[in-house]
């Protein structure tokens, strides 16, 4: 897709980068960038992915101690039966 038919589409193609294409952009010709879905990088999604999809928000203070306690927690954990056991 060349950058005058992105201009005039963009919202279509962040609808198919978002279906899980990739969208190469091209000038004269010449691929020069892709628009497609977030890849964390095939580790484990950090922070920052995790905010950049809006999954979570960041916390707005840096300056507070590190938890004493991490509790690793499987996926469909329920957080109040955790709490229960860690109390």
């Amino acid at each position: 897709m060349n950058i005058r038919e992105l201009r005039a589409n963009l919202a279509a193609a962040v609808r198919e980068a978002e279906a899980g294409h990739r969208v190469v952009i091209t000038v004269g010709g010449r691929a020069i960038a892709q628009l497609g879905p977030l890849d964390p990088g095939g580790g484990d999604a950090t922070l920052d992915d995790l905010e950049a999809r809006g999954l979570i928000r960041k916390a707005r203070r840096a300056d507070r101690p590190a938890p004493e306690l991490i509790v690793s927690m499987p996926v469909g954990t329920r957080l109040d039966r955790l709490l229960d056991e860690v109390r």
